[in-house]
């Protein structure tokens, strides 16, 4: 390659999905200064041969840019269809939100992509809200000890959650008066059982161990809200290309 080759590059889907990564093409475009077209807004279902977007100018330039692009692209596109299957099983019971399981570096861009997809965000940083867990209570002595260090040092506009896993817990954690229990690696029976116990004014959330198969056993819980770690921590990439065409230097 002479570095004077110039032609297009276009981004194609090769399976189904959920199209997520506009942006990405965009502003790499603009790194790379080649010339962009995008075809597909973001968001869109799409189909197997679907030209998203094209790329064209110099054929070294958007070479040196393709397999970051595609990794990005192919990525996002996968969590946006992974949550748009999540929403579609539960349709509109209960929300589907992400987790903090996210990959270093990419926690905004995959948590957009959980958005694109029809999902929700769950916290972005620790300090959104104040999630006490199994290990805090260790340290605490107790959920009641632990949510009273929390209230002394949160705004009173941070909500507080905590994670529990038996009728004592969620007993406890009522008593504390938390704004969310998270009810973690719980049967739908054990949930149903539990929930009679929670105040409709908490928020109730179920995480651990759920994933796109048993999704649909835990609808009508009676939980509000369930996080799904699987969006970002193991999602499977979306199948997309990008084609060459050109190649020929330019006359001048």
């Amino acid at each position: 390659m002479t570095g004077q080759e110039r032609g297009t590059g276009r981004f194609l889907a090769k399976e189904d999905g959920v199209f997520c990564g506009v942006d990405i093409i965009r502003e790499m475009a603009h790194l790379l200064q080649v010339n962009v077209t995008i075809h597909i807004a973001e968001g869109t279902v799409v189909t197997r041969g679907t030209l998203l977007a094209e790329w064209s100018g110099s054929l070294q330039d958007i070479l040196s840019g393709e397999r970051v692009a595609l990794n990005l692209v192919q990525r996002l596109s996968g969590i946006a269809t992974q949550t748009r299957q999540a929403v579609e099983v539960v349709a509109g019971r209960i929300r589907i939100t992400d987790t903090r399981k996210t990959t270093p570096g990419l926690r905004m861009l995959e948590k957009h992509a959980v958005r694109v997809g029809g999902g929700y965000s769950h916290r972005g940083r620790l300090d959104d809200a104040v999630m006490i867990k199994d290990n805090h209570i260790t340290v605490a002595g107790s959920i009641t000890e632990a949510v009273m260090r929390a209230k002394r040092v949160a705004g009173h506009t941070t909500p507080i959650e905590v994670e529990v896993e038996t009728e004592a817990e969620v007993l406890e954690a009522v008593a504390a008066k938390v704004d969310i229990i998270m009810l973690d690696n719980r049967t739908p029976a054990e949930i149903k059982q539990l929930r009679q116990l929670i105040p409709p004014h908490i928020t109730v959330e179920l995480s651990g161990g759920i994933t796109i198969d048993t999704l649909s056993d835990f609808v009508d819980s009676g939980a509000d809200v369930i996080s799904l770690g699987a969006l970002t921590h193991s999602v499977t990439a979306l199948d997309i290309s990008m084609k060459i065409e050109g190649g020929k230097k330019d006359v001048i």
